[in-house]
C-alpha cells in the first residue's frame, strides 16, 4: 500500500517502517531459512523475485506491510537500518467485498528477539494502525498447528480459535474489534508516535531522546 510509504510507528521496544528496497537483501537471507519458511509457509525466492514481491507489497492496494526494527539499536546513527531488522508484519484485505477483514501476519525472523514481548507489541501496533487508518473491524490469523508459541501468544491477546484444517496444518484465529476491544486498543496504543519516516531518518536520536 502506498498510504504508508512514509509512515513510521514508533513502540516501547519497536519501531515499524516501510518494506524498502535497501530491505530486501537481509530479508531475502532470513526466507532461506527452512525454519521462516515452514513456519510461514513460504516458498524460497530468488533474489530479483524478492524484489518483485517488495514492489508488490508497495504498490498493491490490499497489502499492507512494514519492517519492524530494533528501536534502541536504530536510535544508533552509526548502524546500517538493515542491521536494525527483527522481522516484518503484514496485513492482507482478503475479501474485496469486505474491506473490514484482514489477515494479519507477523514474522519475528532473528531469533535472539524471540520470547521477548516483541511479538505481541507489534502484533497490537499493526491492529491499532489497521483498526485507526485502514478501517480493519475483524482480524484474522493462520498458524501452522506446530508453531505452539505464535498460537499462544494469539490467544493470550484474545484471538479466538475458529477453524483447524489438518490438511494444510493450520488453524485459524479471529479478534473482532468491537467497541470494548477497539476503545481498549486505543488506550493501550496511547503512547504509539507515528512520524515522518524520511525526516526521523535523518535525526534517529529524537527517538530515544
Amino acid at each position: 500500500m502506498k498510504i504508508n510509504e512514509n509512515i513510521l510507528l514508533e513502540g516501547h521496544k519497536v519501531v515499524l517502517v516501510p518494506y524498502n528496497a535497501e530491505h530486501v537483501s537481509r530479508y531475502h537471507e532470513w526466507m532461506k531459512s527452512p525454519e521462516l519458511q515452514q513456519l510461514t509457509a513460504s516458498e524460497p525466492l530468488t533474489l530479483e523475485q524478492e524484489y518483485d514481491m517488495q514492489r508488490s507489497w508497495r504498490e498493491d492496494d490490499d497489502k499492507c506491510t512494514f519492517i519492524i526494527l530494533d528501536k534502541q539499536r536504530w536510535a544508533g546513527t552509526s548502524v546500517e537500518e538493515e542491521q536494525c531488522m527483527v522481522g516484518d508484519v503484514n496485513i492482507f484485505l482478503t475479501d474485496p467485498t469486505d474491506p473490514t477483514l484482514a489477515e494479519l501476519e507477523v514474522m519475528i525472523a532473528e531469533p535472539s528477539y524471540r520470547g521477548k514481548g516483541i511479538g505481541k507489541e507489534v502484533t497490537r501496533m499493526m491492529m491499532y494502525y489497521g483498526l485507526t487508518k485502514l478501517g480493519v473491524r475483524k482480524f484474522e490469523v493462520k498458524i501452522g498447528l506446530e508453531n505452539e508459541a505464535s498460537i499462544a501468544m494469539f490467544k493470550k491477546l484474545g484471538f479466538q480459535e475458529v477453524m483447524v484444517c489438518q490438511v494444510f496444518q493450520e488453524v485459524t484465529l479471529e479478534m473482532t474489534a468491537d467497541q470494548c476491544i477497539g476503545t481498549r486498543l486505543l488506550e493501550d496504543m496511547a503512547n504509539v508516535k507515528e512520524r515522518d519516516y524520511s525526516r526521523t531518518c535523518s535525526n534517529r536520536r529524537e527517538l530515544v531522546s
